[in-house]
């Protein structure tokens, strides 16, 4: 019984290690695709569209996260390794979405949704384009 429990422990921390820098590495990626210091724009600045595309970044790691673990086998090690694999397919995934849109619309779609000024609309779209993105890769996970 306490074996199970420090063997569970200790997968739990290991996940959530991989779950966190996944989502730190998501947030590099809106870092880079935006222009401006992200976390002044947030936490200083108050910028909503930022933080609008920030969050649904975050939550769709998140989803891919969950999923990976939630279809993982006993097998820790590969549990560990289709989670990290499929996190970072889902990143690379929501980043080809957001250049595709970049390409699809006017102006630049990074500047865009980062402007202070208002939440535009286009945030909305980035958002559900990291959502989407993300159940199609956690329903792909199996």
């Amino acid at each position: 019984m306490i074996d199970d429990i420090l063997q569970e422990s200790g997968a739990a921390l290991a996940y959530g290690a991989i779950g966190i820098g996944l989502m730190a590495l998501g947030y590099l990626v809106v870092e880079v695709t935006t222009p401006g210091n992200l976390g002044r724009q947030i936490w200083t600045e108050r910028n909503r569209g930022a933080a609008l595309i920030l969050a649904a970044k975050l939550l769709g790691v998140g989803a891919i996260v969950t999923t990976a673990i939630a279809v993982s086998e006993d097998d820790l090690a590969a549990g560990l390794l289709g989670t990290v694999t499929y996190g970072v397919i889902g990143i690379v995934l929501m980043t080809a979405a957001f250049y595709m849109l970049d390409l699809l619309t006017p102006g630049k779609l990074g500047a865009t949704v980062v402007d202070a000024r208002e939440l535009h609309p286009s945030c909305w779209v980035v958002a559900a384009a990291d959502l989407g993105t993300a159940a199609i890769v956690a329903a792909a996970i199996s």
